[in-house]
């Protein structure tokens, strides 16, 4: 099987992910969940005309002489506090005390800020005039009943839940989250509670993956580690046909040990591809036991990050309904000169900045597919476009911008 490109093979993986479903959760368990349906507001807001800060509800044509020099005195007949409706209307002559989001009352059409005025008895003396609709904000002026307040297909943020609660909506239909299978491969590999002896490592690719699932919206079931043999990887992934989805780190290259590829088509599997033209990240393997997607991830640390952010990211947002499946991409200028060989897409570990609306971005150290160091570091991934050798210092670059080194809690 020939190797493929980057796009090809994403095209490939998201036209085999489906939608899983929708459920109802409350209010406040939709942080970080995908939107299902259109938040469509059945209330104005504000329900009412209502002030935009503490002052005295007044008709602007009382006080359109009004100075600092020349005063007009206004008999104050009430006080109207937030939550509250005034008693009566306001008559030519008269103002009335309101509070910050007070309802207007009927006849005023201006609303003169306090530090315009002063205080005399049962008076007050206007030392400006005042526009009509001064310091009112209207009925409806941030939403109007009918209209869609959020899309669906929207990852919800915490003013997305604010928004919601202003329409009164304390129940939402979202994607529901997907499952997906953690399996780690590999004789060299230990928990994090065993004491490594010579070549051993600690199996850091479970741990990170299980993170960047849950970073995505995903329910990560880790089943620890497999051994280089095809009776245990086929144990294991018996097991790990129970997720939604499969995720495997390691034994996807062509090496003696590496056996994952074998052990998944004895069982069954449909592979779709297991090259792709990119660095890190060429051996990563793509298939379907009936249909339940399964990813094999390489398993240098470095390359498993960056194929999952390319390949599992979106499948896994797909599942939930997303309607944007990509990171967000930037222009940047390229702070030095980099270099390599052509006939591979790369992907850089990178520090984006950005200053008056434009961005830099400079590569975070060392870029081999074993130094996580890099990546822990970073917060985008430059792209390095297949068939160029050089990028110079100055040049626009694509960047990939990662937020998930800050993911809410799901």
């Amino acid at each position: 099987m020939s190797m493929i490109q980057v796009q090809e093979a994403r095209d490939k993986i998201l036209s085999k992910i489906k939608v899983k479903g929708v459920e109802k959760v409350s209010l406040d368990q939709a942080l970080g969940r995908v939107l299902a349906e259109d938040v469509i507001s059945e209330v104005n807001n504000p329900p009412l005309d209502n002030s935009a800060m503490d002052g005295y509800a007044l008709i602007a044509e009382d006080i359109a002489s009004a100075t600092p020099e020349t005063p007009i005195q206004l008999e104050v007949v009430e006080e109207i506090a937030a939550g509250y409706s005034a008693k009566g209307a306001l008559k030519s002559g008269q103002a009335m005390r309101i509070m910050t989001g007070a309802p207007i009352p009927t006849g005023a059409n201006a609303v003169l800020m306090q530090e315009d005025t002063d205080k005399d008895g049962t008076f007050i003396l206007a030392k400006d005039r005042a526009d009509l609709e001064e310091n009112i904000r209207k009925a409806g002026e941030d939403v109007q009943k009918g209209e869609t307040v959020i899309k669906k297909g929207v990852t919800l943020s915490p003013a997305h839940i604010g928004m919601m609660a202003v329409v009164g909506r304390s129940q939402v239909a979202v994607g529901q989250r997907p499952t997906v299978s953690i399996l780690s491969t590999g004789d060299e590999i230990l928990e994090l509670d065993q004491k490594p002896e010579g070549p051993q490592i600690y199996n850091s690719n479970g741990h990170m993956l299980a993170a960047q699932i849950r970073s995505a919206g995903g329910i990560p079931v880790y089943l620890g580690i497999a051994k280089d043999t095809e009776k245990d990887l086929m144990e294991k992934f018996e097991w790990a046909l129970q997720s939604d989805i499969v995720v495997s780190s390691g034994g996807v290259s062509v090496g003696d040990y590496d056996l994952v590829k074998a052990s998944l088509e004895k069982m069954g599997q449909e592979m779709l591809f297991w090259k792709v033209a990119m660095k890190p990240g060429k051996p990563l393997a793509f298939g379907r036991i009936g249909d339940k997607p399964i990813f094999g991830l390489p398993g240098n640390p470095v390359s498993s990050f960056v194929s999952f952010e390319q390949f599992v990211r979106p499948s896994l947002k797909k599942v939930m309904g997303c309607s944007d499946l990509a990171h967000p991409t930037v222009q940047a200028k390229l702070t030095r000169t980099i270099h390599k060989k052509p006939g591979r897409l790369h992907f850089l570990s990178a520090i984006v900045s950005s200053s008056d609306g434009e961005y830099t971005v400079t590569p975070a150290g060392e870029q081999g597919s074993g130094v996580l160091k890099s990546a822990a570091n970073a917060n985008g991934l430059l792209i390095f476009p297949l068939e160029e050798a050089e990028i110079k210092e100055g040049e626009q670059v694509a960047v990939q911008l990662l937020d998930i080194n800050n993911p809410q809690s799901l």
